[in-house]
């Protein structure tokens, strides 16, 4: 299935476990990839390398899209080079356990900057790109159900993925009419990232989460890059605005349980 033949994806937090599950996935369909994160990890050749034995073209750069103005250089960059591009998923994220009797200025304001301004700066770079050269495109944000359920422990990032919501209904409101259509994917929880360390460090704990999602299974990155996958689909012409919920069922019991997803 190449249904994305001559397009070119942009992914923010590219190194990552979504981010990269999300080239991979959008590459297998045909899209040219370029990736950005804040430092290389030694995850970069791997990727590449993967990308090209697809038989697409990667580009990788170091960018904090907590920054607009280096966030517009990146879309430039990789435009230059891979062409224009028309599937942007912004997936950069950080998340931190600290409850709001721990909180700081400093916290919250790192999570509103990189999970929130970083992820619209980079959409609506993207998006003005777009209706500047006259291309109908795709934008996926990489939300979650923490967005509209309460986490005790992750008060900042639950903040931060509600204001993502808004910031992704309120462009698909105003760039449909260019044929630019704005989606969230919204996961539960990921065995990936944070919480696949601490699961792969504490078994026992990562059973236990398992046990209180109604359908009794982790999600997988590669899960994620699927429902991405979907909505860059070009024959997905008429979802936008929407929340892609999948989260095993967790919105449909009480968050509450799913606060011990953190060490005691």
């Amino acid at each position: 299935m190449h249904n994305l033949t001559g397009q070119v994806a942009i992914i923010s937090g590219g190194l990552g476990d979504i981010g990269q599950a999300c080239a991979v996935e959008l590459a297998r369909r045909g899209a040219d990839i370029g990736v950005s994160d804040l430092s290389d990890g030694g995850r970069v050749e791997p990727l590449r390398k993967e990308i090209e034995k697809l038989d697409r073209r990667f580009r990788f750069d170091l960018s904090d899209t907590s920054d607009a103005g280096a966030v517009g250089q990146w879309v430039a960059a990789v435009e230059e080079d891979l062409g224009p591009i028309t599937l942007a998923v912004p997936n950069a994220a950080i998340v931190e356990m600290v409850d709001l009797s721990s909180m700081t200025p400093e916290v919250w304001q790192r999570h509103l900057d990189v999970n929130l301004s970083g992820s619209f700066y980079l959409a609506h770079a993207v998006a003005q790109r777009l209706v500047q050269q006259k291309l109908p495109g795709r934008i996926v944000f990489i939300g979650s159900w923490a967005g509209h359920a309460v986490h005790g422990h992750i008060p900042a990032y639950c903040v931060a993925k509600a204001g993502l919501r808004m910031a992704c209904f309120s462009m698909a409101e105003h760039y449909a009419p260019y044929g630019i259509l704005v989606n969230e994917v919204a996961p539960g929880i990921v065995n990936a990232g944070l919480s696949g360390k601490v699961f792969e460090e504490d078994p026992a704990l990562a059973e236990q989460t398992r046990s209180k999602i109604p359908i009794r299974e982790l999600m997988e990155a590669d899960e994620v890059a699927l429902h991405v996958a979907y909505l860059c689909d070009p024959r997905n012409r008429n979802m936008t605005g929407s929340v892609l919920l999948c989260d095993g069922g967790l919105s449909l019991v009480t968050a509450t349980e799913t606060n011990k997803i953190k060490k005691d």
